[in-house]
């Protein structure tokens, strides 16, 4: 007889009472509090009744279970973690002032950890220090987790740098180390602090899900070899050896789009047919086009703004309908008519230009103390940028708006109930493993949060920065006041609301002529913000492995802090022992690029002001009108949804319309396109159909593909790049196919004749339509429509597909006699179908239900080895299950037929067994599904013949056509648990 897993008992502290809940109770734990589009009714039920996550994709990558006494805050662990968050650190800070560059990721990190902490299980003793072993076993997977963390918690350059590089080369400012220590920390630590303060709102409800996380647990897993229910299809290829050939292939593949024919990344071939065509390059151009040619080998290019295996498909496809419509549409309708004198320049990119079509001299605007002169700017030019840098200024002026009418419609509900909701009341089933743990008092966050606070005050005021307090204040309270929001929305769509146009937006009008001031309210604005989100999605990992909170406090805090400081370290010695620093002639390329941009950006947003650039009489006055749009659009939206709730309408988010294309510039076409076709296969199509082997493969192989890519840079930097400045194997790499053309060389469709300009009161800017641009803007259209005609296409096909399914899927009550029934149950191992024929005792089947097969494989290996057609053993014979006596207005209670042949394989830490269950109520393969005694859950969700309701109701057609059929909602279901 199947047996639960001791360790399943033990782990899961779980009402025993949960089963007698009502259908009600169950979807007020199942259901979040607002309308969310990652959750399917029916499955959740069906998580919660299993003990697990709502959401498939979590229950996909996270295992449900916990054991208190694996080791977790050991010196392996710290050693490990604090010695890779200064090595990642430093290496990343150095650098990041080089051109070319290499960042070391997260996931490297992740992979290196791992054969380091097996080597220090086998080699190093089990001396104790303190009491504390230095060899306490086995390496775990919660010391690898925590070790990541504090390795990758500070490894990526801290905002804060850049404004002390951009004092020293732009303004002549070199404060010192104090100065600088304690504006990195303060900018560092107080996004922690907010976030700790924010976890009962984005990490403990279930419905946060962090889409991105699923990939790194489902690594972790892997690596650990962690099996559970929710890993999919035990057959074939195991996760571990999918990793590895995926990030084999990954890697060496990378070789060719990343060095050796890198025409393989911007895969533009339509201009290469056409090179010296501008309005061709423009439409099908990569680097300085609208990136119509869809098409690139390159998974760093792909994966550039988040893996598409992460996102939820509906948050893709709100970002690629923003793309298509602002991107493919707007912009070439702008930039033809040649609103805001565009023509004179490229239709896509990064750099702004003067009324002569060259590029901004910042400096001839500028006093020698970095003021603004005025006389020298009115004799100069107005600043310029292309047309969709400007888009991408208008939509991030909607999406701020947007955010708030979204949160405020949508999310009310959730906030106001985990406000008033204590940590440990969560119904979640992570929550409640968590449960066990002591929590972070919220104390120990607000201690961080002032301290820090009076870090930032010392260094204002200190220091000759220009900077008030009140504006200081300010800023804080912008961060605070939209990490919610902007959180909840990173959780649910993987996609962040970005603070960087609205805070330089802000401090440019209130504080004009303060480069630094404009600087530090940035900082302090948006990378709070920012770093708040990105402590917060650490938690939500720690959540999910089931980490300590408190050791997740003191790992978090001081990783950060020695990562910081060795930043600032790596920093200072560059600035005092490589010459001609951020210099161009700099001899070994330490030209620091960003650092040049964020100093221009200081002068144009804190010296030239956005006045000058967004006021009324202004150029790009018209880009403020985007702020009323993102206010009315989500409530357009909410009304729609209102009226039509069980329609598409229900995915529409306006915010992540607006913010998903936040990444232009410096992203491009060739990083939306691709990702949305990649997403649209695997997120939804693989999804849909494959769904056991999406749900086996797909977040490993998104961890294979981002790792095989990370380790091929680095290899290819250190290796190929770095040695000799890049000489080596320099006359064989082929680069020629994407770099010369019209949309490398960033042609505009206009050339303005030598001596002119254009701009206010110029007729040069005023020429007819060439015809170049009315076929580009015909083509344009044309594209629209057929994208907007295939649309229509499957729309109407897939609820015809619905229709049919759900005719398939009724049961015509007025036909049985008596209650449903399986009158046969076949299995067809050929295909892995199993076909249910469902009437009643007394009247022929009404239906026959063809059930694709499911995330297990048949155990039965007789079924295995022949078809239903000559198997003399299957169909199985009948066995009546008791149930209740039938009454009519239950319809249940008759006798149900089920196979005699029902096998439950209970699977153990240390192996597996299979064993027969003479029980006809199945185990779940999360747990008894069926109530503890056997007999099946006293629920709404079972109807008391013991048939699972949504399919007398005719609800399946979402399993059929969607997703294998859950193990514990089909009675004939053979099922395997692990």
């Amino acid at each position: 007889m199947a047996t639960h897993s001791p360790e399943r008992k033990e782990d899961s502290s779980i009402d025993k009472e949960k089963h007698e809940l009502d259908l009600k109770e169950i979807e007020a734990v199942a259901l979040p509090d607002f309308d969310d589009p990652n959750i399917d009714r029916e499955a959740a039920i069906q998580g919660v009744l299993e003990d697990d996550s709502p959401y498939p994709e979590v229950r996909s990558a996270v295992a449900n279970t916990d054991d208190p006494t694996i080791p977790v805050s050991t010196i392996r662990s710290w050693t490990l973690g604090l010695i890779w968050a200064i090595i990642i650190a430093g290496l990343n800070q150095f650098f990041f002032f080089r051109y070319p560059s290499v960042t070391i990721t997260g996931i490297v990190a992740q992979l290196l950890i791992f054969p380091l902490g097996r080597l220090w299980a086998k080699v190093v003793p089990n001396v104790k220090i303190f009491g504390l072993g230095l060899n306490p076993g086995p390496f775990t997977i919660k010391e690898h987790v925590l070790a990541t963390i504090m390795a990758i918690v500070g490894a990526y350059s801290a905002y804060a740098t850049d404004i002390v590089a951009v004092q020293r080369v732009f303004y002549n400012q070199n404060y010192n180390f104090s100065y600088q220590w304690l504006l990195v920390m303060s900018t560092q630590l107080i996004g922690f602090s907010i976030g700790g303060i924010a976890r009962r709102f984005l990490v403990q409800p279930p419905s946060m899900i962090w889409p991105a996380n699923l990939v790194t647990c489902a690594l972790f897993n892997t690596l650990h070899a962690q099996t559970y229910a929710g890993m999919g299809n035990r057959g074939g290829l195991s996760r571990e050896r999918f990793f590895l050939y995926a990030l084999l292939g990954s890697t060496v593949w990378y070789f060719f789009p990343g060095y050796l024919f890198q025409a393989l990344s911007y895969f533009s071939w339509v201009t290469w047919i056409a090179p010296n065509n501008i309005p061709v390059n423009q439409m099908f151009g990569y680097v300085h086009g609208l990136g119509m040619s869809l098409i690139t080998f390159d998974w760093a290019q792909i994966a550039y703004i988040g893996s598409p295996l992460a996102t939820p498909w509906w948050a893709e496809a709100n970002i690629a309908v923003g793309f298509v419509f602002f991107f493919w549409i707007l912009t070439p309708v702008l930039y033809y008519t040649n609103t805001w004198d565009s023509m004179y320049m490229p239709i896509s990119g990064r750099g702004s230009y003067d009324n002569r079509a060259k590029t901004y001299a910042v400096s001839k605007i500028v006093n020698p103390d970095s003021t603004f002169n005025q006389e020298a700017y009115e004799a100069y030019s107005p600043l310029f940028i292309p047309t969709t840098f400007a888009i991408s200024y208008g939509l991030s002026f909607a999406s701020i708006t947007a955010t708030l009418t979204h949160s405020f419609l949508y999310f009310r509900k959730q906030i106001w109930t985990q406000a008033r909701r204590a940590m440990h009341e969560q119904p979640d089933i992570h929550a409640r493993l968590m449960s066990r743990y002591a929590q972070v008092p919220q104390w120990w966050y607000l201690i961080v949060f002032l301290s820090m606070f009076a870090c930032g005050i010392i260094c204002i005021e200190v220091w000759d920065t220009k900077f008030p307090v009140q504006w200081f204040i300010l800023a804080l309270v912008i961060a605070f006041f939209y990490v919610i929001p902007i959180g909840m929305i990173q959780a649910i769509t993987n996609q962040q609301v970005g603070l960087n146009v609205i805070t330089e937006l802000i401090i440019g009008y209130g504080h004009p002529g303060r480069p630094i001031a404009m600087m530090m309210f940035k900082t302090w604005g948006y990378i709070t913000m920012a770093q708040a989100l990105t402590f917060t999605s650490d938690f939500k990992l720690g959540h999910y492995m089931k980490i300590p909170p408190r050791s997740m406090f003191f790992a978090q805090v001081i990783a950060a802090a020695v990562a910081g400081t060795t930043q600032l370290g790596v920093q200072a010695w560059m600035f005092s022992n490589i010459p001609n620093m951020c210099t161009e002639d700099q001899k070994d390329g330490f030209i620091c690029p960003s650092t040049e941009v964020f100093g221009t950006a200081s002068i144009i947003w804190g010296v030239i002001g956005p006045a000058r650039q967004f006021s009324k009489g202004q150029v790009y006055y018209a880009l403020c009108f985007f702020f009323l749009v993102g206010f009315v659009t989500p409530v357009i939206g909410w009304l729609l949804n209102r009226r039509w709730p069980n329609s598409w309408l229900r995915y529409l988010n306006f915010p992540v319309i607006f913010s998903g294309t936040g990444y232009i510039p410096p992203a491009s076409a060739v990083n939306y396109v691709p990702w949305a076709i990649v997403g649209f296969i695997f997120q939804y199509v693989i999804r849909r159909r494959h769904f056991s082997w999406w749900t086996k493969y797909n977040y490993v192989l998104s961890a294979a593909l981002d790792a095989g890519v990370a380790l091929a840079v680095v290899i290819i930097f250190f290796v190929l790049q770095y040695p000799m400045n890049g000489d080596i194997g320099k006359e064989t790499i082929q680069v020629w196919v994407y770099t010369e053309n019209a949309d490398a060389d960033g042609l505009p469709m206009k050339v303005l004749p030598e001596g002119e300009f254009f701009g206010a009161g110029e007729e040069v800017c005023r020429d007819t339509l060439p015809t170049e641009a009315k076929l580009a803007i015909a083509f344009v259209a044309i594209t629209v429509l057929f994208l907007v005609l295939l649309v229509i296409f499957f729309v109407r096909r897939s609820r015809r597909a619905a229709a049919e399914a759900e005719r398939e899927c009724s049961v015509d009550d007025s036909q049985m006699v008596g209650p449903p029934t399986v009158l046969r149950a076949t299995y067809n191992p050929d295909s892995g179908h199993s076909i249910y024929a469902i009437g009643s005792a007394g009247s022929p089947a009404l239906r026959t239900s063809v059930i694709p097969p499911t995330a297990s494989p048949h155990p039965d290996s007789s079924l295995a080895s022949a078809s239903s057609r000559t198997n003399p053993s299957w169909p199985p014979p009948s066995v009546a299950v008791p149930a209740a006596p039938y009454s009519p207005s239950t319809r249940g209670g008759q006798p149900m037929t089920a196979p005699a042949h029902r096998s439950t394989f209970s699977t153990s830490s240390s192996g597996s067994t299979g064993q027969q269950s003479p029980s006809p109520y199945p185990f779940s393969s999360r747990g008894n599904a069926m109530g503890s005694s056997g007999q099946p859950p006293k629920s709404a969700f079972v109807s008391s013949g013991g048939f699972p309701r949504p399919l007398l109701a005719g609800r399946l057609k979402d399993r059929i056509r969607d997703r294998p059929p859950s193990i514990s909602s089909l009675p004939n279901e053979f099922e395997v648990r692990k």
